[in-house]
């Protein structure tokens, strides 16, 4: 595997690339007309226009990245996260083109793809899920008969897709008669699919997902878990590994579950189980993803491994680098997105980012997309930056947090700094009682 393209942009492009190139890898990036001054554009190896700035006209134009892959005879395709990344047609269109697709199988992609599907796959495995509908909801009145059945609050899911996009709380028959149609189609517009489901809605719930990854050999392994609840619309913005909630004896169980789970559908590459888990350590099910996650630095810091590294490796055939007992965890590791949004309101805030350093403080590491003197548009995800902060104890990564998010330095734009600045410091949060519902509770009024 001698060439790699990226299909993708921004932080996680600039991530594979440097992986690429301790590898010894070439790697080709593709981007659209608004990306043409990025830093991804200029690290790597080489780099191709793919078309105009809206996405269905460059990181989701899949003939415009497949006719650059085969031209410059790519050896492998690695999607990042987002855009194609749990496309399972764009995956067998790359392998059918004899280039390695660096990800799970195809099939394992579209059979986990599908909520309701994914759902029933994992339930037959003995992997708890959440109480909800066992096929798609046709009808409101269906979804209402559903919702009383199991008691609200409820979640109004889109079956094909996530991120908070296709999701709404309903607190009562009608907020749900309410959002059932605008759910249907905003899950057609983003998905594809209007099908939705009924799912109850646990209360102070956290957020806890593991680390999986498979090889073609059988093998099959755990990375430890990761604390994703402090979220804003649904949508994860710290993660933090160790989480500071659960006991050894819940880790474990679920570290099993995982691979339960994992192992009901040959799981390759590396994917992430999802949980939620209410306030007696009750856990279920939520969704697999058949990709990289955004937080996977979080992992990579608590480990010292490189995650990147293990994908192209499986996807060349060979064996996992180690075996369960020997992967170890060790300190505590919290990422912090940061996003060009106003702190307040978590509208976007694109514009040119006149500033943007940081002191070199020791346990820091930031993936940045953007740069002094690079402009956030409005077409793509404004995160600019994670800043991956490590120690080892969850004190000292604190401690360091409060240092980086008092002295970093962004102007031109609005962003979550000053919120992040506020989170570090407050009390719940450095005693880790926090649940889904932090931010909406605490209501940080950000200066």
């Amino acid at each position: 595997m001698k060439k790699i393209l990226i299909a993708n942009r921004g932080e996680i492009a600039l991530r594979i690339i440097k992986t690429c190139r301790e590898m010894g890898i070439e790697s080709i990036a593709v981007y659209s007309h608004a990306d043409k001054d990025m830093p991804f554009v200029q690290e790597a190896t080489y780099s191709f226009p793919i078309g105009e700035a809206p996405v269905n006209k460059s990181y989701l134009n899949t003939d415009a990245i497949l006719e650059v892959a085969k031209r410059e005879k790519a050896d492998a395709i690695h999607p990042g996260y987002g855009f194609l990344s749990e496309n399972a047609d764009f995956a067998r269109t790359v392998e059918k083109e004899g280039i390695k697709y660096i990800g799970p199988d195809p099939n394992t992609i579209e059979l986990m793809g599908d909520k309701i599907i994914s759902r029933k796959t994992m339930a037959d495995a003995g992997v708890p899920v959440v109480p909800g509908s066992e096929a798609g909801t046709s009808t409101v009145e269906e979804a209402c008969q559903l919702a009383q059945s199991m008691g609200y609050p409820v979640m109004l899911k889109a079956s094909s897709g996530g991120g908070g996009i296709g999701m709404v709380r309903c607190e009562n028959e009608q907020a749900l008669t309410k959002s059932f149609q605008a759910t249907k189609g905003r899950a057609k517009a983003y998905f594809g699919s209007d099908e939705v489901f009924v799912e109850k809605f646990i209360e102070n719930a956290r957020h806890i997902e593991v680390q999986i990854f498979g090889d073609s050999h059988g093998n099959r392994v755990h990375l430890f878990e990761r604390d994703c609840s402090i979220q804003r619309r649904h949508q994860k913005v710290v993660e933090e590994s160790p989480s500071p909630f659960l006991s050894d004896g819940t880790k474990e169980k679920m570290f099993q579950t995982a691979l339960a789970a994992a192992e009901a559908v040959q799981y390759t590459n590396a994917g992430t189980i999802e949980f939620i888990v209410d306030e007696q350590e009750n856990f279920y099910f939520l969704e697999m993803n058949t990709r990289l996650q955004v937080e996977h630095p979080v992992t990579e810091q608590i480990t010292g491994l490189d995650l990147v590294k293990w994908q192209i490796l499986v996807a060349k055939g060979e064996k996992l680098p180690l075996l369960q007992d020997e992967i170890q965890s060790k300190g505590q590791s919290i990422e912090f997105r940061l996003y060009a949004e106003d702190p307040n309101t978590f509208l976007p805030s694109p514009g040119l980012i006149q500033l943007f350093e940081w002191k070199n403080i020791e346990g820091v590491r930031v993936d940045y997309g953007y740069q002094t003197n690079s402009t956030v548009t409005p077409f793509y995800d404004p995160m600019i930056a994670k800043c991956i902060i490590y120690g080892d104890t969850r004190q000292i990564a604190i401690e360091r947090a409060q240092v980086f998010f008092s002295e970093v330095k962004i102007e031109g734009i609005k962003t979550n700094a000053p919120l992040f600045k506020e989170i570090v410091r407050d009390q719940d949060f450095v005693a880790g009682q926090y649940s889904t519902s932090y931010l909406v509770n605490k209501a940080f009024a950000v200066k």
